[in-house]
């Protein structure tokens, strides 16, 4: 493999998709016709059992992706196509906030996630991925920061370019303040070249330098700034403190989604291990398991073609505690099947059962994120998306 890919073109990347014509060239001729939301909050009774409501607080947005919450209760929320909303005071502000980078938008690319600093009420720093424009359908991903000053990002820099990768991203800070950054893994063979940065998740100082305790700084023929290795698409980081890990799910080909407990240096083994099928059909590989690879702790077959997660932790949802949830845009390949998926744990964190949330919704189901107020937030990723709100129903 070469020493290092260079940029890659956004146009290679959609390519990329096109040549699944499971995946992608028949996306508009089948599937289930996606209805708006309705007006009214809905009631469910869920598996534990608990019964839930769940509230549309804002609609309207434009294929949301990620959100963060502010100190005074409002939501920051990102637009694929390039702006940074404000939620406040129970309403979705008209103006997106200024000072947003621009970016290339497209099916898998354009502006991605959000984080806070962890610090931020005392430097007002927020973070955010995309997919910077070079021109000549090329894009590279990128990790910035600016000072939100309640109306606007001020002063905004550019702290680190993920050379030789674009689309998909999330971010993490971690207890020690380091910044995780995950990279989409397509083209596939550059998901185990270790002098780029594609398929990787990264691991950074909050100003986008190299810590010098990283698994492979000084290791000959690994860039430093690999946390680990071999994924495909990741799609979430989350810390979960009962493990004292960074948990990252990650979506495969057509079947293969999976959640991975990351150890710093580990192989995730994309693309030479995967549960899934090709969208042609056959399986990826003729193993599952390959020596020296880390197996994932939760996989999907079929695919729900996984995004955000997040754990559990408050009292609002007793029912629910130490419980992952993890978005999904469509299962087994057919559009309008939109879910959240509950995932229920034993004392040594080995799956024990599942749940299939909001199906009826047929919304992609972009992220989820537990609230200050001990709800779950969720984003639908839609043209029209929304704010959802699940909280008890009494």
């Amino acid at each position: 493999m070469s020493k290092n890919s260079g940029l890659v073109p956004a146009a290679l990347l959609l390519a990329a998709v096109a040549a699944a014509p499971a995946a992608a060239q028949n996306q508009n001729r089948r599937g289930i016709p996606t209805e708006p939301l309705p007006d009214r909050p809905l009631e469910y009774v869920t598996g534990e059992p608990m019964k839930i409501r769940v509230n549309v607080l804002a609609r309207g947005l434009e294929n949301p992706w990620s959100l963060a919450f502010l100190p005074d209760d409002s939501i920051l929320i990102t637009e694929r196509p390039g702006r940074l909303r404000l939620y406040r005071n129970g309403k979705l502000e008209p103006e997106p906030i200024a000072g947003v980078p621009q970016v290339r938008a497209t099916f898998i690319g354009g502006l991605f996630d959000l984080k806070l600093h962890p610090n931020f009420e005392r430097n007002r720093y927020v973070y955010l991925t995309y997919d910077k424009p070079l021109g000549d359908n090329r894009a590279v991903l990128t990790v910035g920061r600016g000072v939100f000053d309640g109306r606007a990002l001020r002063d905004f820099e550019e702290i680190f370019v993920v050379e030789g990768a674009s689309s998909v991203s999330r971010m993490l800070f971690a207890p020690d303040g380091k910044l995780h950054v995950s990279v989409y893994g397509e083209p596939r063979e550059l998901a185990q070249d270790t002098m780029g940065l594609s398929g990787k998740t990264l691991r950074l100082n909050d100003d986008g330098s190299v810590p010098a305790d990283n698994p492979f700084v000084g290791r000959e023929g690994y860039r430093p700034e690999i946390y680990t290795l071999g994924h495909r698409s990741p799609e979430g980081l989350v810390w979960h403190e009962g493990t004292g890990k960074i948990w990252e799910v990650e979506m495969g080909p057509n079947g293969g989604d999976e959640v991975n407990i990351l150890e710093p240096g580990g192989n995730y083994g994309w693309p030479y291990v995967s549960m899934g099928r090709s969208y042609a059909g056959p399986y990826q590989r003729n193993k599952f398991h390959l020596e020296g690879m880390i197996d994932p702790v939760v996989f999907w077959v079929p695919s729900i073609s996984t995004t955000g997660m997040t754990f559990y932790t408050g009292n609002r949802l007793p029912a629910w505690k130490g419980n992952l949830f993890v978005g999904g845009v469509r299962y087994g390949e057919i559009p309008g099947t939109g879910s959240l998926s509950r995932i229920v744990f034993n004392e040594n964190m080995e799956e024990i059962r599942r749940e299939s949330l909001l199906g009826n919704l047929r919304h992609r189901i972009r992220d989820v994120r537990q609230g200050p107020d001990e709800l779950l937030y969720v984003l639908t990723d839609e043209t029209d998306g929304a704010l959802l709100r699940i909280e008890p129903a009494e």
